[in-house]
């Protein structure tokens, strides 16, 4: 959800096809939400995929809720789109835009929790851990399908997603540039 909007975007760009998205009338917060929705739906789609896989592969059914699943899934993909779009207004070209969203996701996943526990990592690490929007959904994730917890019990994990979503939308509201 990260990688496919920078992608789409810079690729308008090496195009042309964004000049005329730049000399229409639409404002800025529009176009960046009309980059956002397809996204956002196709991360749905692939989530309940996985949900699917989990369940007839591996027998995986969540203690909790998929309601709960679900809405932390919508705030994190609109946060990693968010991320994606942000990347795609400084990248130039779409290698560029590709290699950096590359990065930020391997470090995403490395910082995560999803193969090291957080708590064995050191103290620096943690504290880079703490501002990784994927470290948080992992939370969730785990709590949801091994405990059954419920959204009031993950309040914290949700004011964090939600914080990142709005952090990294405005910064791509803000960034994007109608001119070239």
């Amino acid at each position: 959800c990260g990688f496919l909007p920078a992608v789409s975007i810079v690729f308008e760009k090496e195009l042309g096809t964004m000049e005329q998205i730049n000399v229409s009338p639409v404002p800025k917060a529009t176009f960046i939400l009309s980059k956002l929705i397809p996204f956002w739906i196709i991360g749905f789609i692939v989530i309940s995929i996985g949900f699917i896989i989990a369940w007839a592969v591996y027998g995986l059914i969540p203690a909790g809720y998929f309601s709960t699943i679900y809405l932390f899934a919508a705030i994190y993909i609109l946060a990693v789109s968010g991320l994606g779009i942000v990347i795609s207004n400084y990248a130039s070209t779409l290698q560029q835009a590709m290699f950096i969203v590359f990065f930020f996701m391997m470090l995403f996943i490395m910082l995560s929790g999803l193969y090291t526990p957080i708590d064995s990592m050191p103290e620096w690490a943690k504290w880079i851990a703490a501002f990784n929007p994927l470290k948080h959904f992992m939370g969730v994730m785990r709590s949801v399908y091994l405990k059954g917890s419920n959204p009031l019990q993950l309040i914290n994990e949700l004011f964090a997603l939600i914080g990142f979503a709005i952090f990294f939308n405005s910064w791509a509201v803000l960034s994007y540039s109608k001119k070239n």
